[in-house]
């Protein structure tokens, strides 16, 4: 099945916010791994439970951007935005 125009930008856009928290995830686990290394605990462990949150979060988006996919999760084709819209002239 095709998706219309404004359901593949919501596929992409999901997709594209699940990749960058997963990125944000990769980048903390490093830092927890600095922070714990220079003895700081207590922060490296924080930095942890954010990892845990955004990788949660990222299968989430994932999973939306699936049904999408699979039209579970439908957008209706939208209008473009007021100052998109061709202006009439005169006559």
């Amino acid at each position: 099945m095709w998706l219309n125009e404004s359901e593949n930008e919501l596929r992409r856009d999901l997709q594209s916010v699940a990749s960058d928290l997963r990125w944000s995830a990769v980048e903390l686990l490093r830092i927890a791994e600095q922070l714990r290394l220079a003895g700081n605990d207590v922060d490296a462990h924080a930095a942890l439970r954010l990892c845990d949150l955004f990788q949660g979060d990222e299968q989430r988006l994932a999973g939306y951007a699936e049904e999408v996919k699979a039209k579970a999760i439908s957008r209706k084709p939208h209008d473009p935005p007021e100052n998109d819209k061709p202006r009439r002239t005169g006559a």
